[in-house]
Order: structure tokens, then C-alpha cells, then sequence
């Protein structure tokens, strides 16, 4: 019988992807507050360009947290950390400066956080990096913000010593800095300045490339540990993905997609699910268990393929852009509790 383990390194992953969650809407927090300090317009068109891109930015990091497939907790020292700065935001002692300057602050320590977990993924594993592939876009454009931020630091800092306007070149280095980063932002899915929310044919596509990229990195492993972390993740990720599906998007689109191809997709998935429990029961050492998981990959492969062409062009055929969009905010809410329904299966019986 093979045990769906939990490896510890993902599970990392998933605690600094909740954290950079947190500081995340955190950021927001700061930006309306600081917003309501009678800022001159000039930084206050700037801070609210910074809050657009912010909460834009946190719909893909969830989205990034719904691909990676663990829902974590953030870690006690950064829900400390967030109350601390909340707390400061509400200090009438701190000056404006000082408030600015802890937001910098905490624009660094998420472009750090963000690096960090797209280097550990490259160690983990190429679902992994694929997974987390969107949050450079966020990390870089957090790195864009910070340089913006020390340009206000720089005005807001000499107007509260000296009670007139710094240079306003800064302004101008600022701006070269912001586009030196500009070559090397972009991801896959969030491409140029103005990112639009994702469709739902996005988030499924993104949770298909993953799993095809689990079944390839399962089937090429000979190391059992391995063979038992990519199984695990295969499980969690079909499963959450299947239930969110049948909440969110095969009702939907009965009425236009028909009947009976509606109804074959549902039977597919039925099929994935029984075989994803036999397969569970084999040891990953017999020959058996990896014939079994090709078995399931080329099932899987055949049920894409069908989303993907007929499903996916009815999708576009009979929804609006906005129709679509909201479509993807249900399934990642679908996805989101199913995979805390599922960790919660985890912690009882460790799937095994």
C-alpha cells in the first residue's frame, strides 16, 4: 500500500506561500490607510497605482496557493509581525515617514520571501516551480514598488525635516530603475502592465500542465520516496480539482456543452477517483503501481484533451470576459476549501 506522504520541504513551500499571503493583504491594509493621511497627488496617484497592482497581485498569489495545493497556516511570527505593523498604522506618534518607511520595509521582505520560494521550488521539483511560475510577476513587481517607495521616502523624509520639496529628480531615478526591472518581468499568465484576472479556461489549463507534470516526474522516478511524494500530490490535486469542477463548472456549462458530454466528463472523473484508491493500494515497489499510474495518465491525458478543445471553445462561445472571470474566482474558492477539506483527511489517516 502506498503512503501519499506529506514531504517536508513542500509543506514548507506551503507555509512561506501563506505568509507571503498575509503580508499580502497586509500591504493593502497600508496602502488605504496611507491613502487617508491628505497626501500631496502626486504620491497619492502613486500609492493608489501601488494598491490596484496589490490587489490584483493577491488574486494571483492565491491562485498560485490554489496550484501549489497546500493551504497553510502563516507562521506565528508573521501573524505577530502583521499585528505589530497594523498596530503602528494606527499610532498617531508615527509620522508619515515612518509609516512609509515600515510599508518598504514590508515591500522587501515580500520580494525576498517570493525569491526565496522560486529557488527552493527549482530544488523541489518541476511541478513545483510550474506551480509557483505566476508569483514572479508579483515578486518583481514588488521589487518595482520598492524603488517608487524610496523615491517617496526620500520627498515625504526632507519635507518633515525642512518643510519644503526635495529634489524632484528623484522622480527620474526612480523611473530608470523601474524599467531596468521591466525586461524581466512577466509570467506565462500575467504577461504586461495591465494584468487581467484570470478566465476560467486559465485555471484549469494551469492545473493540467501541473498534474501532466506530476504523472512525468512519477513515471520517471525510480526513487520510492519520490514515486510516494508525486503520487501523494497527484491525489490531492486530482481530487480538489474534480470537486471543484462538478461544484463550480460542469452544471454551469450543461446547458450549452449538452447532456450526454457533460455526463461523460463526470464519469471520467468517477473513474479517476477509483483508480486513484487502487492505485493507492499497491506498493509503489510492484510493477503493477507504476503500469497502474500510466493507466491513470493516459485516462487523465484523454479527459484534458476533450476540456481543453470542445469544452473550453463552448466556454468561449457562450460567456462573457466577466462571466469567465467569475467562473475562476468560484473554482479557486471551490478548489481552496477542498483542499483544506482534504488536509484535513490528511492529518487523520495520512491517506495511507
Amino acid at each position: 500500500m502506498v503512503a501519499t506522504l506529506d514531504d517536508t520541504k513542500r509543506s514548507a513551500i506551503g507555509i512561506q506561500l501563506a505568509d507571503v499571503k498575509a503580508l499580502q493583504q497586509l500591504l493593502i491594509e497600508n496602502e488605504q490607510k496611507l491613502l487617508s493621511e491628505g497626501l500631496d497627488s502626486e504620491i497619492a496617484d502613486r500609492l493608489r497605482k501601488f494598491l490596484e497592482d496589490d490587489q490584483k497581485n493577491l488574486g494571483i498569489i492565491e491562485t498560485v496557493i490554489g496550484q501549489y495545493g497546500i493551504q497553510a497556516e502563516p507562521k506565528q511570527s508573521t501573524k505577530e509581525l502583521v499585528e505589530k505593523v497594523r498596530q503602528s498604522f494606527q499610532d498617531s506618534r508615527l509620522s508619515l515617514y515612518e509609516k512609509v518607511f515600515e510599508h518598504e520595509l514590508l515591500k522587501h521582505k515580500l520580494v525576498i520571501s517570493g525569491l526565496t520560494i522560486h529557488k527552493a521550488a527549482q530544488i523541489v521539483g518541476a511541478d513545483v516551480l510550474l506551480a509557483i511560475g505566476p508569483l514572479n510577476t508579483v515578486n518583481f513587481e514588488n521589487r518595482a514598488h520598492q524603488e517608487q517607495l524610496k523615491g517617496i521616502l526620500e520627498i515625504v523624509g526632507v519635507r518633515e525635516l525642512t518643510g519644503q520639496d526635495a529634489d524632484q529628480g528623484i522622480w527620474g531615478r526612480v523611473q530608470d530603475a523601474v524599467a531596468a526591472l521591466s525586461g524581466v518581468v512577466g509570467s506565462a499568465v500575467t504577461q504586461g502592465s495591465d494584468k487581467q484576472d484570470l478566465n476560467i479556461q486559465d485555471v484549469i489549463r494551469l492545473d493540467h500542465n501541473k498534474v501532466n507534470t506530476l504523472f512525468t516526474e512519477l513515471l520517471a522516478s525510480n526513487d520510492p520516496h519520490k514515486i510516494q511524494e508525486y503520487f501523494g500530490q497527484i491525489y490531492k490535486d486530482l481530487l480538489a480539482h474534480s470537486i471543484a469542477e462538478e461544484e463550480v463548472v460542469y452544471p454551469r456549462a450543461r446547458s450549452f456543452y449538452g447532456d450526454n458530454d457533460t455526463q461523460e466528463l463526470y464519469d471520467e472523473q468517477n473513474e479517476f477517483r477509483v483508480l486513484l484508491d487502487e492505485i493507492k493500494a499497491i506498493s509503489p515497489s510492484s510493477p503493477q503501481f507504476k503500469d497502474r499510474v500510466k493507466q491513470l495518465s493516459d485516462k487523465v491525458g484523454d479527459h484534458v484533451r476533450q476540456e481543453e478543445s470542445t469544452l473550453f471553445a463552448a466556454i468561449r462561445n457562450n460567456l462573457s470576459t466577466q462571466q469567465s472571470e467569475q467562473w475562476a474566482t468560484d473554482f479557486k474558492v471551490a478548489k481552496t476549501n477542498a483542499q483544506k477539506e482534504l488536509g484535513v483527511v490528511n492529518e487523520g489517516n495520512k491517506l495511507a
